[in-house]
């Protein structure tokens, strides 16, 4: 591999060209691979290139929609960004399904966002330092004032903060947590800023005390929010009789309730299960969260430390069948979302998605995303309990696997129709579009194309 010094400083066109003759021997047909994914408008073009640094082109994902969603009701066309086939089809059945049984309903409990200034103190006794901060919490209140002002006048700003003791943890170790509503914007940058203000205030107000000197001197570590937002809930439920659970001629109701609830059951006993469980609900929420501007590795990571909370990696989702015969299939999950700041007023496929959803404020889109990972769990736990998750899967996989053959649009309608009754397989594909052809099959050379 080679190396190169200086790289972010080199213009977009010039980065290309070290790749290229680094890595692709100077072939051209990279290049124009690569400017074939440039907007065609130089102005978002442009503002793609800056969103990172060292960008050299876009990458695309296809961007899908969910009719449907019936959501307290309310009706919502939700926009997906996902790779994965089978996802936006699964939500969009899920929500159908649900709509005519009375939607999804969905509460938000509560949109507490928190963040640490880590340190160190070695001083004379815990208890000193304890004392010293609740005499002066309201000067660390008080400097934030300039920082949270203007969010304090939309609804939101630094709701507490307090002094935690983790000795137990770590010899010296200590923290500030502070407590934010940041209202519609994601927030990051508000609550970093107000910690390092935080960091500040402990310093300066710690060396100019009356202490002992032994008490005055403390090791900032990092000011951070944290991206485990486990206060930050939001609930989405559906629930119908379950004679009304109609999903097969050849399905009784209550037979696949119970079969369902089983499975939600395994997945709440069985991290094994509990993980693919949980992927398939992120499956939904991500590709949301994706199409409106937000950070799904954050939403991701709260999501699985809250379903480790207890100990043990569990089931985000449950299900039960009520005393009066009523099926009932929920989510709980944390989830800070933001409709202000980052990408959502730059990226115009973004705002696109913020359009269709009507403009939702911070809670609302909280609810949509939700409600699309609860619908994405309810598709793939009625495949794998009826038919099985192959089935489905594979049937909008097999366009994958045909593109990747390069058959043509007639070839595609052909082989499609062939598969109605037949299972899919790479194997299966190949030989039915070899045959097609009337040519010989040859899984080694054509697996590679």
């Amino acid at each position: 591999m080679q190396e190169i010094k200086g790289f972010s400083k080199l213009s977009k066109q010039a980065k290309i060209e070290w790749l290229v003759n680094a890595f692709f021997n100077g072939d051209p047909s990279v290049v124009e691979n690569l400017e074939s994914y440039w907007h065609n408008d130089q102005a978002i073009q442009k503002l793609h290139d800056e969103f990172i640094e060292n960008t050299i082109t876009n990458f695309y994902v296809p961007l899908g929609v969910a009719p449907n969603f019936k959501i307290n009701g309310k009706m919502y066309c939700v926009p997906m960004a996902i790779e994965e086939s089978s996802v936006v089809a699964a939500a969009a059945k899920s929500a159908g399904f649900w709509k005519d049984r009375g939607g999804f309903k969905a509460t938000v409990i509560d949109t507490c966002k928190i963040g640490h200034v880590h340190f160190f103190w070695n001083g004379s006794n815990p208890k000193v330092l304890y004392e010293w901060f609740e005499k002066n919490k309201a000067v660390f209140t008080e400097q934030t004032k300039v920082l949270t002002a203007n969010m304090e006048a939309r609804g939101g700003g630094m709701k507490s903060v307090k002094l935690i003791n983790k000795n137990h943890l770590e010899e010296g170790y200590f923290q500030l947590e502070a407590r934010f509503e940041t209202v519609d914007a994601m927030g990051a940058n508000f609550i970093n800023s107000c910690l390092e203000q935080l960091s500040k205030t402990l310093e300066t107000e710690l060396s100019g005390s009356d202490l002992a000197d032994c008490d005055k001197e403390v090791e900032i570590v990092m000011c951070i929010l944290s991206n485990y937002t486990p206060e930050c809930i939001v609930k989405v439920e559906v629930s119908c009789p379950v004679d009304e659970l109609t999903i097969g001629e050849n399905v009784e109701p209550i037979d696949f309730a119970e079969k369902f609830i089983r499975a939600i059951r395994i997945a709440n006993i069985e991290p094994y299960r509990a993980t693919t469980h949980n992927k398939g609900i992120m499956n939904g929420i991500d590709s949301v969260a994706l199409a409106t501007g937000n950070d799904f590795r954050a939403i991701e990571a709260c999501a699985h430390a809250y379903a480790s909370r207890d100990g043990q990696y569990k089931s985000l989702t449950n299900a039960t069948i009520d005393s009066d015969n009523t099926f009932r299939f929920w989510i709980e999950v944390p989830m800070a979302l933001g409709t202000v700041g980052g990408i959502t007023k730059l990226h115009p496929t973004v705002k696109f998605c913020h359009e269709l959803l009507g403009r939702p404020g911070a809670e609302e889109l909280m609810m949509i995303v939700a409600a699309t990972g609860l619908a994405q769990n309810f598709g793939a736990v009625r495949s794998l309990v009826t038919t099985g998750i192959q089935k489905g899967h594979m049937k909008m996989h097999l366009l994958n696997i045909l593109n990747q053959l390069e058959a043509t649009d007639q070839e595609k309608e052909i082989i499609r129709k062939e598969f109605e009754t037949k299972t899919v397989s790479h194997k299966a594909v190949v030989d039915a579009f070899c045959s097609l052809r009337g040519i010989k099959s040859d899984h080694k050379t054509l697996k590679g194309k």
